[in-house]
Parts: structure tokens; sequence; C-alpha cells
């Protein structure tokens, strides 16, 4: 069996470790080897030369990222270390199972990444609904701060940081790391004009680093076994193991680690069980909400941010929503629309006003009361809420399903306006 270090201590139907169930498993030793016996700078470049690639959706190189904040003396104080644990995105529920079923590997990644870009205070940004998790993670917290781990003068070695937990008022702009940061300065939650970035100008102004769960839930168990072990759990140049989840009509939902690379055909079949009797896959959007869909002629490709990527979609987030041939793709992305359109922050016109009328589009449509002409405007606002032509990213990642449903089914589409009536009700 393949190592699972990120889920080796979560035990299904029982609470997560306690501080010294943690410890005796290992915890917290990565923290007394980077504060004893590496400096702040080493700790970046393990990694760094370990390839570990963002785990929230981008996929930027964590180390390279790490690197360009101002380090020494000179530096500009405090710095932060931000964690997104804001998972909003439709069909992810990756990082609730980190949170919730290891409390403590969060609370030690915390605290070496925050100690490897010489951070003196750190936030957990949390998704208010995960109640549970923030339940879990203050526990952790206040049982690391009891043994040492978290305050001043940690373990003696002269390095102090704070860990604060800030509960979310439910926005999926605070998905996007400036949006955050104005979150959590008790303004209103809109993407920052970049540059500057955060690394250099960022929560308060001051350099901060913002960084997914899982991404930064690696970082221990790099420091603790090694540049080389960490990119042999792979079965690609992208380092480590990933959660890969499944939502949608198959046997058995849930999420998985396995081997960044692992095929989508084997997380579909051999994990989630294949799709449900009576039903057959027509498409799969691979990375959350957010990603163009792949198809069965996809399935025996590498889920890596790499390999996705030459197929002309994005691994983001590594969880599958999965289409079945008696769920009609035009209300599919009907409702994907609906929610990306409620959830824009309303800073920039083509998101303001796009994304509602596209959902209007796409409700007459599934209503039997599209238009000649509907399609081609809907094509025309695919391409103008497309990349580079809003504030930021909400826009077009709505548009990359719609863009290629209406690719790969615009048979489906045109049949309801010929029909005037959604043939799947």
């Amino acid at each position: 069996m393949s190592e699972r270090p990120l889920t080796a201590n979560i035990r299904s139907n029982a609470p997560p470790l306690t501080v010294a169930e943690y410890e005796e498993a290992g915890g917290y030793q990565a923290l007394r080897k980077a504060l004893t016996t590496l400096a702040p700078a080493e700790v970046t470049k393990l990694i760094k030369e370990a390839n570990l690639r963002g785990r929230g959706g981008a996929g930027f190189p964590t180390g390279v990222k790490w690197g360009f904040v101002p380090m020494g003396a000179d530096a500009p104080r405090p710095k932060y270390l931000v964690v997104n644990a804001d998972e909003m995105e439709p069909g992810t529920f990756k990082d609730r199972l980190l949170l919730e079923g290891d409390p403590h590997l969060m609370v030690e990644s915390m605290i070496l990444s925050a100690y490897a870009i010489e951070a003196e205070i750190a936030y957990i940004f949390l998704r208010g609904e995960y109640v549970l998790a923030g339940k879990r993670v203050g526990q952790a917290i206040d049982e690391a701060r009891a043994r040492g781990y978290l305050g001043r003068n940690i373990l003696g070695t002269g390095y102090s940081l704070q860990i604060y937990m800030h509960m979310s008022a439910g926005r999926y702009i605070c998905g996007e790391e400036t949006a955050l940061l104005n979150s959590l300065e008790g303004k209103r939650a809109i993407p920052r004009a970049k540059p500057p970035f955060p690394q250099t100008s960022g929560l308060f102004g001051k350099p901060t680093i913002v960084n997914n769960v899982e991404t930064l839930c690696n970082v221990p168990h790099i420091v603790n076994r090694g540049v080389e072990w960490f990119k042999k759990l792979s079965r690609t140049k992208n380092g480590g193991t990933k959660l890969y989840g499944v939502s949608g009509k198959v046997k058995k939902p849930g999420v998985w680690e396995l081997p960044m690379g692992t095929t989508a055909r084997e997380i579909l079949e051999e994990h989630a069980g294949g799709m449900r009797d009576g039903l057959q896959l027509r498409g799969i959007i691979p990375g959350g909400a957010s990603t163009e869909f792949l198809f069965e002629e996809h399935l025996d490709l590498m889920m890596d941010f790499d390999t996705v990527q030459q197929a002309g979609s994005r691994l983001g987030t590594g969880t599958m929503i999965v289409l079945d041939d008696r769920t009609c793709p035009v209300g599919m992305v009907h409702n994907l629309t609906k929610f990306f359109a409620h959830e824009s922050c309303g800073w920039c016109t083509p998101c303001r006003e796009g994304l509602p009328w596209l959902e209007r589009i796409l409700k007459a449509l599934e209503d039997g009361k599209g238009a000649t002409g509907d399609l081609e405007e809907i094509r025309t606002h695919v391409k103008f809420l497309g990349p580079g032509l809003t504030y930021c990213p909400l826009a077009p990642g709505a548009m990359a399903p719609l863009g290629s449903a209406l690719n790969r089914w615009r048979d489906d589409f045109e049949k309801h306006i010929r029909e005037r009536r959604c043939p799947w009700r």
C-alpha cells in the first residue's frame, strides 16, 4: 500500500488524536528539528526542492512563493502566515477531512511554515459553516500552546508565534487570497490590485503568505522525511500525494489520499466504485466547479497539474464532479452559473453584470423559453468573461465549465431551444 502521510492519523468514527497521541505518532518532531537545527531559509529551500505545489487550485510552487517574502533584520514587521481554510468551491471537500481528522497536523504545519518566513503571527481563515473543524482546530491550538509549541520562546529556541482562528462570514470570493486579506482586516471582501503582491504587502500592508490547508499539511512530512522521499510518493514530477475527491452519481463518493499522478480512471472506478448501475459517464469536472470538463478519452491521463493542463483543463483542487448520461448538462452548468453569479463580489462590471445575465439565459433554456441567438450570446460572454478580462479569476472560473460544456454538447443546448423544453425533465 502506498504511503499516505496526510491521512495516516485520521481515524474513522473516532475523535482526532490528542496532543499526546499526536506526539506518540511522531507529531511535532519536525517542529523540533526545524527550530533546533534548521534556519528559516533552509526550511524554505527544502519545500522548494521538494516541488510542493499549492493544493488550493492554482498549483503555484510553494517554496518559490515563500522565497518572495523579504527576510532578515531589515524586513518589515510583523510578518503574517494565513491559512486559507475557506473551502467553498462547489464539489470540493478535501480540506475538511484534514481539519476535522488531524487538527494537530494543521497546527504543526502552521508553526513550521510561519518559522520559514519568520512570521510572528498566523491566522487560520476558516469557512464559517465548518463548525466542527473550528472546534477541533481551536482545541488543538490550546493543547499546543499548553505544551510549549506556541507562544513566546517556543521550545526555548527564541522563536515566538501566536495563532488566531477567524471564522469567515461565508463568501466564495474569500478563496481569492487578497479578498481573504481584506475580509480579515474587516473590510469588504473584494480582490486587490496586484502588484503589490501579498508576499511583500499583504495583511495590514505587511509581508504575508497565504496557503491552502492541504498544501501546508505536507510541510512537516517534508522536513521529517526529506525531499527525495516526498518526490518518490508521486507517479509524476509533481511531488507528493494528493487528496482526490469524487462527487456525483457514483457508487462510493468520497475523498482519498493517493499518489500524485493517479489516473482519473483509477480514482473513479477503483476508489469511487464506478458509476451507479444503469448510468454512463458523460464527463467530469476534474478540479472543483471552476475547471473545464474532461471526457472519457481523458480517463487514463495522470491527474497532476501539468498533464491536466495539457488536456485543456486544470487539476484545481483535485476533486471531480461527475456528469452522468441522465443528468442534463445545461441544467448542470446553469446550477453552477447560478452559484457563481450569487457569489460575485460585484467589484468589476463583467462579473457583476455578465454572470446574472448568463444565469437568466440558461434558466430560460431549461424552462423551454430559449431563443435563437442564445447560444451565440453565451459564447460571447464566455469569451469576454475569460482570463485576463476581469478583476479576479472568479468569472473566468465560472466560464470554464460553461464554455467546455457548450463546445462538447452544443446539440443538447440546441435541443432545448428546438423542443422548447428540457429533454431530461
